[in-house]
């Protein structure tokens, strides 16, 4: 059992002439990923590493069956991209692409949501049912199949992680990289709301970083309605009041968005958090019941 996304799903690739977009409907491919279409304007009946390449994304919807686009193109075409795969009504979109103007960012979440369609991202690695299918930029190898959940605004720290429960023996159900920048689609409660209805994910592992209130509102969220055992680690700790780090939304304003403050909410609705990345393997094996010796 997988969220949102699985070894039927058939996915689109939107700017796959491009060197990223190319590049990784390879990695993507060699995978298992079922990517029937790709799409670059003015381009159509090219093909890329097998895979034909139409003009549009209807099209390209109308002659494969696809139902979900993971975006490649450059920042400032992003926003037509998303739109032209929200008007061929997909149901999920996948946004790779970082540096998208943040006012092209309202639009394209504001569309999303007026259309019912889901988004991952932007700026973000993608997502991932192990053993299965990969939808984005993350390093299928260190990935097992099982039963964790894993839901970040790190792409970097989920590789950590999820390499880390590998080599324990603890395999990962989906693993959702939600994306760093201020506006986003899928939140952490979306993602928290997707786990907790799965019957195959037995533990989440959630982990967020400075700025912004999303962790402090998840953290209300787990406390009222999630069933299962969450574990968190917050990045950022060290950070200086003010000083903008790796992401968009990585800032500390107001008072606000500190890690003391995120790690006391999620400690106050009863969730584990790990120091470091590391702790999260043994904090997990703890709340499923796994020996210490796997």
């Amino acid at each position: 059992m997988s969220v949102l996304i699985n070894k039927e799903t058939k996915i689109i690739v939107q700017g796959i002439t491009g060197n990223m977009g190319k590049t990784h409907t390879g990695h993507m491919l060699k995978y298992g990923t079922k990517i029937v279409a790709g799409i670059t304007p003015g381009k159509g009946g090219q093909d890329v590493h097998g895979v034909k390449v139409y003009d549009t994304v209807l099209e390209a919807k109308e002659k494969t069956g696809a139902t979900v686009s993971c975006i490649f193109v450059p920042a400032y075409f992003a926003l037509d991209a998303a739109l032209e795969a929200f008007d061929a009504d997909l149901e999920l979109v996948v946004i790779i692409t970082e540096g998208i103007p943040p006012h092209d960012e309202v639009k394209i979440i504001r569309e999303a949501s007026n259309k019912n369609i889901k988004v991952i991202g932007p700026n973000c690695p993608g997502i991932i049912t192990p053993g299965e299918c990969l939808i984005g930029i993350h390093p299928g190898i260190i990935y097992k199949p099982g039963k964790v959940g894993m839901i970040s605004r790190s792409g970097t720290l989920t590789y950590e992680v999820a390499l880390a429960l590998t080599n324990a023996n603890i395999g990962q159900s989906t693993c959702i990289g939600i994306g760093g920048d201020p506006v986003i689609g899928l939140g952490f409660i979306d993602c928290l709301k997707l786990f907790n209805n799965d019957p195959n994910t037995e533990a989440i592992v959630l982990m967020g970083e400075i700025g912004g209130v999303a962790e402090e509102e998840a953290a209300e969220f787990i406390k009222k309605e999630v069933k299962k055992p969450v574990v968190a680690y917050i990045a950022g700790r060290t950070a200086p009041p003010g000083k903008r780090m790796g992401h968009a939304g990585a800032i500390i304003s107001g008072g606000k968005g500190t890690a003391d403050s995120k790690v006391k909410a999620f400690k106050d609705a009863g969730v584990q958090v790990a120091d470091i990345p590391s702790q999260v393997v043994d904090l997990i094996k703890q709340v499923i019941k796994i020996p210490a010796k796997v």
